[in-house]
């Protein structure tokens, strides 16, 4: 087998167990679950900082009014907060909250939670070590793409 052939299973096997595992993962709901839109708005808000609705859209590439209608109910769940736009202040930008930043972290142990659990019960330590092993491979490996 050459390299080039070689690199191209392993990519292959890499995309569709990383995929696998991420689609089961987001798959099992927890108790009182971000749904995915919802993550996604206050994922993007975490790392880029207030923005208006409209921008959050175009990332996403949803529609405004699916947008809004997202950041309506994370609003009224506390977990969102609307403000003057310090540049503008005709326009109105979103911001996370406390609440929201706090709804983030606890989904993000949540799903650490599961993983631990599933490793815990069905991985020989031999199999541990090579886990731990390939995961900060991967990790190099997302970031050179």
């Amino acid at each position: 087998m050459t390299d080039e052939s070689n690199t191209g299973a392993v990519a292959a096997a890499l995309l569709a167990s990383v995929g696998a595992l991420l689609r089961r993962v987001r798959q099992v709901p927890a108790e009182g679950e971000l749904t995915m839109p919802e993550r996604t708005a206050l994922s993007l808000l975490d790392r880029t900082g207030p923005t208006t609705s409209s921008a959050l859209a175009r990332q996403v590439q949803i529609t405004a009014q699916a947008m809004g209608a997202t950041l309506g109910g994370l609003r009224a769940r506390g977990l969102v907060e609307r403000a003057a736009d310090p540049a503008d202040g005709r326009r109105v930008v979103l911001a996370l909250t406390d609440a929201g930043r706090q709804a983030l972290t606890d989904k993000r142990g949540a799903r650490g939670e599961l993983l631990a659990r599933a490793l815990a019960d069905g991985f020989t330590p031999v199999e541990l070590e090579q886990l731990a092993a390939a995961a900060p491979l991967i990790e190099r490996l997302a970031q050179r793409i």
